[in-house]
């Protein structure tokens, strides 16, 4: 498999993106090279990065397809090795390539940093140099792992299968923020905003994604508080009178953070704003057994590449151990290959065998329990390599 190190893209990359964020391509996919921009970035993120790619080598050699791997640092080590969070070069690597997969970045030897230079910094400029306004967090919970659900047994077993689509390039974390001192004391402000064609677009993704699976989108706010928010509910009514076949209903964000503990079943998919997002697909994640089995994609407009990583952060504390677990970081890149690639078979090939080896009962120690096969990091990207 040709690996290409950092340096400046490529201008040979050959383009395989999709003209919707959440379009599937059936048609056989190309065989042309595929660019894909590598972030492994801090803690444990070079060790599910590595088997994450390993995993994607298996796919090219059982597909007969090829994938050209650039290195674009970002996060604590870029601010190490080049004093920034996100170097240029690396933004222009992946504006280049045909997906971007990341492992995750930041931890406390880089707290000291300015805010404006902290690894995290470096993950918002991503993102909105890429584009990237919707993000895809799943919370699908494996059957064979119900038991690691820490939810009551009877909730566990009926089944958890929802998506949040969260807004991702608005709402609060983009807004303004100011220190400012007001009568002696020190007051901090910080600004949500969102405009119609921002909540108009993210909308539509979760109204095509509801029409791909159990057509039911429940939209999340704070509309009796927030003026965001009755914006936000006014204009995902209007978006949703486009999909008539898709039933719609609101919920206010106490109230589903609540419910997804509460009966998860009742969810297919799940809309909202930046910071609520964040929030509610984290608890989501958590109810499926492990933060380490979930992967993200975060897609935006044609012709611009998506964003694909684990939600989970970079565990610092256990780095370099070998206990960290891939499979949320192998199923981003299952996600890429679907959504950047229209690889919908291959995709399909890695998630049935993430399936497969913990139905054989392999563990790494965030979902392990009696009874089961404890492995590493290395192990587990290596039983799921042999079986894609």
């Amino acid at each position: 498999m040709e690996k290409t190190i950092a340096g400046s893209p490529r201008d040979d990359c050959v383009s395989l993106r999709h003209s919707r964020p959440t379009e599937r391509r059936d048609a056989v996919a190309p065989r042309e090279p595929a660019c894909l921009a590598v972030i492994r970035g801090d803690g444990i993120g070079p060790e599910i990065v590595g088997e994450a790619l390993g995993v994607l080598d298996a796919v090219a050699e059982k597909f007969g397809h090829k994938f050209i791997y650039k290195e674009a640092p970002m996060g604590g080590n870029a601010i190490d090795r080049f004093g920034v969070p996100l170097p240029e070069e690396s933004l222009k690597t992946c504006l280049a390539s045909d997906g971007v997969l990341l492992g995750a970045v930041g931890g406390p030897k880089w707290d000291a940093q300015p805010p404006e230079n902290r690894p995290e910094k470096g993950l918002l400029k991503l993102r909105n140099g890429l584009s990237v306004y919707a993000n895809l967090r799943p919370a699908k919970m494996f059957p064979v792992l119900s038991a690691a659900c820490p939810l009551r047994k009877d909730i566990a077993e009926r089944g958890i299968d929802f998506i949040v689509v969260r807004e991702l390039v608005g709402g609060v974390y983009f807004g303004e923020h100011r220190t400012e001192t007001r009568d002696g004391e020190r007051t901090a402000t910080d600004v949500m905003s969102y405009s119609e064609h921002e909540i108009r677009r993210i909308a539509h993704v979760a109204f095509r994604t509801a029409e791909g699976r159990r057509k039911k989108v429940t939209s999340v706010d704070k509309a009796n508080v927030l003026t965001t928010s009755r914006l936000w509910r006014e204009i995902v009514e209007d978006v949703a009178k486009d999909y008539p076949d898709v039933e719609l209903n609101h919920m206010y964000v106490d109230n589903a953070s609540m419910q997804i503990v509460k009966e998860p079943g009742q969810f297919d998919v799940i809309v909202t704003e930046n910071m609520f997002g964040d929030i509610l697909s984290d608890e989501a994640s958590q109810i499926t057994g492990s933060i380490g089995l979930i992967p993200s994609a975060s897609l935006g407009e044609p012709g611009r590449p998506g964003l694909y990583e684990p939600i989970h952060g970079s565990a610092p504390d256990i780095a370099g151990q070998d206990k960290a677990n891939p499979i949320g970081t192998i199923l981003a890149a299952a996600f890429l290959l679907r959504y950047s690639l229209g690889m919908e078979t291959e995709a399909q090939a890695i998630e049935k065998a993430v399936s497969v080896v913990l139905d054989e009962g392999w563990r790494t120690g965030d979902i392990m329990e009696e009874g089961k096969q404890l492995v590493g990091c290395r192990e587990m990207g290596r039983l799921i390599r042999e079986r894609v």
